[in-house]
């Protein structure tokens, strides 16, 4: 498995060529908040040159491991993107890294609000009516949250009341 996809500026035929194959999940390097690569990722890419520019098209995917944000239950989403179109300024180089153009396209993939109804193996995604307000009874024994004794955060604004425009 590769750590990075380098194209060979110099051997690349003029009319493309297809590559093919997988990049470690650890080109994503996310923030364990965010979501979390659960597997490789897959490439099956076209690429030629046109100019001063590399154009990439064909599919890729990887798996990631997303938090739903109804039921707050991991799943696992593949982000695939079927036909993708990269293009990349070639600039002076005889090789060109485009691992991270890769990465960039997958993670502008990721869904703003993961659900696990869009997961690979979607699940039932509704919210525990345990969680909402109104549907528990009147009355309930849930007591309110615990408050320090004179403990009042609006004082100092209060203290500024007194204050007006100077110049």
């Amino acid at each position: 498995m590769q750590s990075a996809l380098v194209i060979d500026l110099a051997t690349l035929p003029e009319d493309g060529k297809s590559f093919s194959g997988e990049l470690s999940d650890t080109v994503f390097d996310l923030p364990k908040e965010d979501a979390t690569a659960v597997g490789t990722l897959e490439y099956d890419l076209w690429i030629q040159r046109f100019g001063s520019e590399l154009l990439l098209t064909g599919t890729i995917s990887a798996p990631f491991r997303f938090t739903c944000v109804v039921t707050l239950k991991d799943f696992i989403q593949t982000i695939c993107l079927k036909s993708a179109a990269i293009s990349i300024e070639i600039g002076n180089s005889s090789q060109l890294d485009v691992t991270e153009s890769l990465r960039e396209e997958v993670l502008l993939a990721f869904p703003t609000t993961p659900r696990c109804d869009e997961a690979d193996e979607p699940e039932s995604c509704e919210i525990d009516s345990r969680y909402l307000a109104v549907d528990k009874p009147g009355e309930n024994d849930i007591s309110p949250a615990p408050r320090k004794e004179g403990d009042d955060r609006w004082s100092a604004l209060n203290d500024l009341s007194g204050l007006n425009d100077q110049t």
